[in-house]
């Protein structure tokens, strides 16, 4: 069983839920530092300007989707940030494919950055943003 204790009174609740376990038997309790990740909000903007992006934007002299926009952001953000982007041969033996870093796995504040990165780009690149 994992908890997360983001306040005082979360405590009272793992305190229960341990002693209810300790009825049974002994428990291991580890504690570590919980980075929340990115929050819904945080996401919804990201695809907004991704959106308004892949509306206003030919990339390669290509119209590129939101996923497509978005693997491109975030492994230039990677990349700018000296993060690692791998490149490795394709499954099928026909080229090579790029693993990036999942948005669903940023912090808060990685997204707070990965989020100002999109809107530098954007307006380097003459794109107007709604969001």
């Amino acid at each position: 069983m994992k908890f997360v204790a983001r306040c005082a009174e979360d405590m009272a609740a793992i305190g229960k839920a341990i002693r209810e376990m300790l009825a049974v038997g002994p428990v291991r309790v580890t504690v570590e530092e919980h980075k929340s990740t990115r929050s819904a909000e945080q996401n919804a903007k990201l695809h907004a300007m991704l959106q308004d992006i892949s509306r206003q934007r030919q990339w390669a002299g290509q119209w590129l989707d939101v996923e497509d926009w978005k693997r491109l952001m975030v492994a230039a953000w990677c990349r700018a940030n000296k993060q690692a982007v791998r490149i490795v041969p394709a499954l099928d033996g026909h080229g090579f494919d790029v693993i990036y870093k999942r948005t669903s796995k940023l912090s808060v504040t990685e997204m707070i950055d990965l989020i100002e990165f999109v809107q530098w780009w954007a307006v380097e690149h003459g794109v107007r943003l709604a969001a």
